[in-house]
């Protein structure tokens, strides 16, 4: 299977103000863009929560920015970023192979089939107390090779929602995929350990 996620070996931040984004590139295979009100109501559910995102956030697999332009609605500032040149935020950076660290939060909902890579990098560059937040299927719980992960960096919170969510095929709002997947939005607090906490929203 040909992969989606494949770069160069240059740092996130070299890149970051290394490329324009004013011509939208190509790409052969489709991605799953994140309906922006299943942001909206996460964030309300934070609220409720008294759980506040600092106000940096790296947004690593930024799409077209339907979440960027979420959270800076919400006043965040926000660094969007994305491998392929999809018409925002900076491209060409391929967020497995940053090495440098980020002083904020991660949220992002990342390409499934790297999922587990992306929260252990997420983890790794991040500060003590900071939120990593990824928008994953609830079968991201399941599995051997993650269970190892879920020892290792227990998610603080699993926010799981009641009325199924759906992706839009190619970032096009007018084409929902199935509602047959059931999403949640999984909450790590870089450092943490206990036993996770179930909430529904």
């Amino acid at each position: 299977m040909e992969k989606d996620w494949t770069g160069n070996k240059k740092t996130t931040f070299a890149q970051l103000g290394a490329s324009n984004h004013s011509d939208v590139e190509r790409e052969s295979n489709d991605f799953y863009a994140t309906d922006p009100e299943s942001l909206e109501i996460f964030l309300k559910a934070l609220e409720r929560d008294n759980i506040k995102l600092h106000y940096d956030i790296w947004e690593c697999a930024c799409g077209q920015g339907h979440l960027s332009e979420v959270l800076k609605s919400k006043g965040y500032h926000v660094v969007s970023s994305d491998l392929i040149n999809r018409g925002y935020g900076a491209y060409d950076v391929n967020f497995l192979e940053n090495k440098l660290e980020w002083e904020g939060d991660i949220l992002t909902n990342p390409p499934y089939k790297y999922a587990k890579e992306f929260v252990e990098k997420a983890l790794e560059i991040t500060q003590p107390g900071a939120y990593v937040v990824m928008f994953l299927k609830i079968q991201f719980l399941e599995g051997k090779d993650r269970r190892k992960l879920f020892d290792k960096y227990p998610p603080k919170y699993v926010y799981v929602n009641s009325a199924r969510q759906t992706c839009y095929i190619n970032g096009d709002m007018s084409k929902k995929m199935s509602s047959a997947s059931c999403y949640c939005w999984f909450l790590w607090e870089n450092g943490f350990k206990g036993e996770p906490i179930i909430r529904w929203i």
